[in-house]
């Protein structure tokens, strides 16, 4: 008999996590970039988006360049935190993403904020997402689809954490 026909497919079958990603754009088309990367998200096979925030308007952290378009999403996900990386990673390459300059303009920006309760301090991956906390752009539009999230360093819910925010830095469209 074959080793696989004698397991049983329930202890086979991965568990689904949930994600936290944030999404930005100030090349192009913003708007539709944004809603064309998470439809090409949630054809992804092991992901589903499951939430989606409100889309706002920020000043661009770095040099001179347009506005952002920024907001978040809730990600159903069978892959590991590094393979959905891998993921918006490549996603951000389809959509024409090059990496000239740290905090540079870009077509399509997708970070993995929040992977359920993991911390994780790799050379290509942090989780939570260093200094996600510190900003509005993300905190904003996180806290309208995860509000109870807790952020697993802190130890605090997203909705205590977003009231820190300066809710100035950042305009709903």
């Amino acid at each position: 008999m074959n080793h696989s026909e004698t397991l049983n497919p329930k202890f086979t079958a991965r568990l689904e996590s949930l994600a936290a990603i944030a999404l930005g754009s100030n090349l192009g088309n913003s708007l539709a970039t944004l809603r064309s990367a998470l439809s090409t998200l949630n054809q992804t096979p092991g992901i589903k988006v499951k939430a989606i925030s409100s889309w706002y308007q920020t000043e661009p952290i770095g040099p001179p360049q347009p506005n952002i378009i920024n907001g978040c999403a809730l990600l159903e996900t069978t892959l590991t935190p590094q393979d959905l990386l891998s993921v918006l990673l490549d996603i951000e390459k389809k959509f024409g993403r090059e990496r000239h300059e740290r905090w540079g303009a870009r077509t399509l920006d997708l970070d993995l904020l929040l992977f359920n309760d993991v911390v994780l301090d790799t050379k290509t991956l942090k989780i939570p997402h260093p200094r996600m906390t510190q900003r509005g752009f993300v905190m904003i539009p996180l806290a309208e689809i995860a509000s109870n999230w807790i952020e697993p360093l802190c130890g605090r819910a997203i909705s205590q954490l977003v009231k820190t925010i300066d809710p100035t830095e950042v305009e709903k469209i």
